[in-house]
């Protein structure tokens, strides 16, 4: 989300970045839970002091006492009996004026990876919260195992497998990589590099202490692994994409990590998923000098969310990645 500016008070509606709330006999408890679901998720901003009218636009109530307000929420989100942790500076509460009104504006920023998950009332599994569009939800154990397993200062993708070799890694996976790699970026240095040297630079192998040799990280391994290899480290690995024109057919065409008849890997599900969506979007005419664009808004936008689908997935949780493609939609989980 963009920084708030007051001046657009009247366009702003709630989502799942923005919240207002009352406030008008104190701080209302449900400012922890919104606390705990933005810092857990995007960030956000609550605004304190107003209230949505029926058409979803924003209209103030003010506040009783902002000076008494505002030194209690700072009370409060320094005691780690109620927030456990405070990602707050001075600059990230302010207030306004406004109609006559006096209003606070508390700035919530994205937790980082080690800070997460941020909880309320003692009680991590309890008090743990996530943001789903204008509603605050309690995380999921699953959820919560998963931040906390991104907590370690090394990423969990980055782990050296020592169970595992470079021969793990399907080689037309790693080649077909390299060439798009040097058709993204022509003339690169690493591109003169050898397979083992390319992988250590892109982060998809590396060495464990004490041991001189290459080994496949986690990200390498679901990147350029073959799946019967890759389920020996993610157990609930599973790619998933089908196309049901409707909903008397099960489906017309389907693509599974588990088949057998390809890698299963990430890279190559990429690929042919992203083929298979785009398939049947119009590619106008367009020219740049001499050579003819092919690409256009929406196949940039359905190639995005495919990346950030399989970026964001954590493949130590049930179900994986599920891709529908119906007549008139796509769906998406994770």
């Amino acid at each position: 989300m963009e920084k708030f500016d007051i001046r657009r008070f009247n366009e702003y509606r709630e989502n799942n970045r923005l919240e207002v709330k009352k406030a008008k006999g104190g701080l209302p408890n449900s400012l922890w839970e919104t606390y705990s679901s933005m810092a857990n998720s995007y960030g956000g901003v609550i605004v304190l002091g107003a209230e949505e009218n029926s058409d979803g636009s924003f209209y103030t109530t003010g506040l009783k006492d902002d000076a008494k307000l505002k030194k209690n929420f700072w009370d409060t989100i320094n005691n780690r009996s109620k927030v456990n942790i405070n990602l707050l500076t001075d600059a990230s509460v302010e207030t306004y004026d406004l109609n006559g009104d006096v209003i606070m504006v508390i700035h919530v920023p994205r937790a980082k990876r080690e800070q997460r998950p941020v909880y309320i009332n003692n009680d991590m599994w309890n008090g743990s919260y996530r943001r789903n569009w204008e509603g605050d939800y309690h995380c999921t154990p699953s959820e919560i195992r998963s931040m906390l397993r991104d907590e370690p200062e090394e990423a969990m993708d980055m782990q050296v497998l020592e169970d595992f070799s470079i021969a793990d890694l399907n080689e037309e996976t790693i080649q077909s990589y390299r060439n798009y790699h040097a058709t993204v970026k022509p003339g690169h240095v690493w591109g003169k590099l050898s397979i083992e040297e390319y992988l250590e630079k892109i982060g998809a192998a590396g060495r464990i202490k004490n041991d001189d040799e290459l080994r496949p990280t986690a990200a390498g391994l679901l990147m350029f692994g073959e799946e019967y290899r890759i389920v020996r480290h993610f157990p609930e690995y599973f790619l998933d994409y089908r196309e049901e024109p409707d909903s008397t057919i099960r489906w017309i065409d389907r693509i599974q990590s588990s088949s057998g008849d390809w890698t299963g890997n990430l890279f190559d599900f990429f690929f042919r998923v992203y083929n298979k969506l785009t398939r049947d979007i119009e590619k106008p005419f367009a020219l740049d000098g001499i050579t003819r664009i092919e690409d256009t808004p929406v196949h940039r936008a359905i190639r995005e969310a495919l990346a950030n689908c399989i970026v964001n997935a954590d493949f130590y949780l049930p179900e994986g990645i599920v891709i529908i493609k119906t007549k008139m939609s796509l769906a998406v989980k994770e």
